[in-house]
């Protein structure tokens, strides 16, 4: 079960071994809250299918963009 805040949170995805037709490298995705996988290493991303899944976290790193950025990403999505 993973859980939401009420802002977006980011990552760009910065290695996608095993997984070529799913994460794109320098590629911004969406991260979805999820504590449980983070305890495992893992964190849940929502990719290129447009569904979330639980990838290594360190295919990614964390970016923190100002608000209207993050609407205008969300919109274009």
């Amino acid at each position: 079960m993973h859980t939401t805040s009420a802002t977006y949170q980011f990552v760009i995805c910065v290695r996608n071994d095993g997984y070529p037709a799913a994460l794109e490298p320098r590629k911004l995705y969406q991260r979805l809250r999820d504590d449980l996988a983070e305890q495992h290493g893992q964190m849940r991303v929502i990719d290129e299918s447009g569904e979330d899944y639980l990838y290594p976290c360190d295919y990614f790193i964390d970016v923190e963009l100002p608000a209207d950025a993050q609407q205008a990403v969300i919109r274009a999505a």
